[in-house]
């Protein structure tokens, strides 16, 4: 079983930055990809950027350039920093983790961006 903590979330002011960490334990395998998913109020989960134990990486369209996600393979944990925030980006976000072990969700981390 592997768990997942999250942290980092908050309010923050459009423009402003955040970063998200997530830290998974418990899996007997190395994790082939992790990543973060967000969904807002009354929308569908989507994602929003995954990382290869490699280093390859994915980003949704609305957070390109915006957003980046990153990796510590030794310690098992993700990030996602997220600068020039904007009210949109205002959701929950999961961390997620895909490997031999199973796939894996956290209990999620709000964002609010508003003034």
């Amino acid at each position: 079983q592997v768990q997942l903590v999250e942290s980092g979330g908050g309010l923050v002011q459009p423009g402003g930055s955040l970063r998200l960490s997530c830290a998974a334990s418990g899996s007997r395998f190395n994790i082939v990809v992790m990543g973060w998913y967000r969904q807002a109020q009354g929308k569908q989960r989507d994602l929003v950027a995954t990382i290869t134990r490699g280093g390859t990486t994915n980003y949704a369209d609305s957070v390109k350039g915006r957003f980046t996600i990153s990796r510590d393979n030794a310690q098992n944990t993700v990030y996602l920093q997220m600068n020039s925030l904007k009210p949109e980006d205002t959701a929950v976000y999961y961390c997620r983790t895909i490997g031999p072990s199973g796939n894996y969700w956290g209990q999620g981390t709000q964002v609010t961006v508003s003034s």
